[in-house]
């Protein structure tokens, strides 16, 4: 039912191997966000509305989000390395087509297969750069992917900005042809492609059509809700209605199955249980900071995408040094610890990025995001080793699978909920800050005196105070969603506790 287990590697093998799994991990997770900044340009390369042009996210966000939970079930019948190898090869094919794509329709095919294909590349990238390491340190090992999936959602935007500035979008494509063919070969050339035993369990279809019904409906209502006002729109009340109908038919019917699809048993050990509520709603909360900040510099700061990417791409900086850092040192300090510190650290990155004013300066935003960088390298890594503490045999693969995909709904909870609460909130603000500007309001008056004195007509200057007041609105809104992203970080850190220690019961030790 399973492939021969991996033998750890040695040497410049174990180099080989950690770089070809960590760069996988790298590369796919980069493509979520790559992309998100050419979306301007491809819409406008296409002659599409930006609203249409959205669905180059949505669709590859959706088969993704399906096929993430079915990694267990895949690398059970194919094997773990093959289902790798093939998932790098077709997602590098799936890339040129991207790239090579005639029309837009074209291209959300071709997304659409990269998703699908691309799914299991992320867990199996973790599951196997742990199976590299001797057991003594593969908590440096997961420290080294968590690293990978710390960098590529910040680095995307710096990336994907300077391809399309300088080069064409296409680029933000191409780019994984070189590293795609790297990595595939490396790993077949490190392991072969081992087949698993033959497994004469039945295909759970019914599992499948639910997951794909629940999934689907759940993340397009949650890609385009925002920009169709939500439960007002049938087209959303609709999706999220067969969502709910169908996730709760989905988990009663994996429940009694002989052979689930997805083995949600798994919620039943206390560590995997935590960690993936803490991942889930943490990566809500980091999302909300990861969005709403490139967000702000741009439409209210004036930062190019390519500066604002600048900015939050420092918080790569500690992360790169302290995830390996906190891996390597994992069996000496209780996981929980390192992830009490993160979460700490992320939660006070965030309450900094709530006391900016619109005259921040660029060094005070670069020195909030080192925090956090600190803080996410001990929130992914930490979590991850208590989640897959309790896990054996084919459990990793279903495990991990499970995990990312919960990672990734909070991902896209929190964008979604980000984008409109920034909305909606600056629209209320604006509203109240206008209410107290009047004839009376004594810096009011002195604004309009001075204006008059420079010659700007009664037009330019009411133009001016509600540029001034929206701007001032925005960066409340801003405010107050990473005040909230922050309490909710800090309102996990006892959860956290509800854990076992990882070590001496599982992958991570001895």
């Amino acid at each position: 039912m399973s492939a021969p287990e991996l033998e750890p590697l040695k040497g410049y093998k174990l180099v080989l191997g950690t770089l070809a799994f960590a760069l996988g991990s790298f590369m796919n997770v980069l493509d979520m966000s790559i992309a998100n900044v050419a979306l301007p340009t491809i819409a406008g390369d296409f002659a599409i509305s930006p609203t249409q042009g959205t669905w180059v996210i949505t669709s590859y966000a959706v088969s993704e989000a399906i096929f993430l939970p079915l990694t267990g079930f895949l690398a059970k019948r194919i094997g773990e390395v093959r289902q790798f190898i093939f998932a790098t090869i077709l997602f590098t094919i799936a890339s040129m087509l991207c790239g090579l794509a005639p029309s837009f329709e074209v291209l959300v095919i071709s997304r659409i297969l990269q998703g699908i294909v691309g799914a299991s590349m992320i867990p199996l990238s973790q599951t196997l750069i742990m199976k590299c390491y001797p057991p003594a340190k593969r908590g440096m090992a997961l420290g080294i992917w968590a690293t990978t999936t710390i960098v590529a959602p910040v680095l995307g935007p710096l990336i994907g900005g300077w391809l399309t500035d300088n080069l064409v979008w296409r680029w933000a494509f191409y780019i994984n042809l070189p590293f795609g063919i790297l990595v595939a070969v490396m790993v077949y050339w490190l392991y072969g492609a081992p087949k698993p035993e033959s497994s004469k369990e039945k295909i759970d279809l019914i599992g499948i059509a639910l997951l794909v019904a629940a999934v689907a409906s759940m993340q397009i209502a949650l890609d385009k809700g925002s920009e169709l006002d939500w439960l007002s729109s049938s087209f959303i009340a609709t999706l999220a209605t067969i969502s709910f109908i169908s996730w709760v038919a989905f988990v009663l019917w994996e429940l009694g199955a002989e052979h689930p699809i997805v083995d949600l048993r798994l919620f039943r050990l206390v560590n995997f249980r935590t960690s993936a509520i803490c991942l889930g709603i943490g990566s809500f909360a980091f999302y909300i900071y990861i969005v709403i900040g490139p967000l702000w510099l741009q439409t209210q700061l004036g930062y190019t995408a390519f500066n604002s990417g600048k900015v939050m791409a420092i918080t790569g900086v500690l992360a790169l040094f302290c995830g390996p850092l906190f891996g390597a040192n994992i069996h000496r300090i209780d996981a929980r610890i390192i992830a009490t510190i993160g979460f700490a650290a992320m939660a006070i990155g965030c309450w900094m990025a709530a006391g900016f004013t619109t005259g921040v300066d660029e060094k005070t935003l670069m020195f909030a995001r080192l925090i956090m960088g600190v803080g996410i390298a001990g929130f992914f890594m930490p979590m991850s080793a208590i989640s897959m503490s309790q896990l054996r045999g084919s459990q990793i693969a279903s495990g991990t699978g499970i995990s990312n995909f919960l990672r990734n709904v909070g991902a896209s909870v929190g964008t979604a909920v980000a984008t409109t609460l920034w909305q909606d909130n600056a629209i209320r603000q604006h509203e109240n800050l206008m209410s107290n500007i009047q004839t009376g309001n004594l810096a009011y008056q002195q604004l309009m005196e001075t204006t008059a004195k420079l010659g700007m007509t009664e037009m330019q200057r009411h133009a001016l105070v509600d540029n001034l007041v929206t701007s001032q609105a925005y960066m409340l809104s801003t405010n107050q969603l990473m005040l909230l992203a922050g309490l909710i970080l800090v309102a996990l850190m006892p959860l956290i506790w509800l854990s076992k220690p990882p070590f001496g019961s599982g992958l991570i030790g001895h």
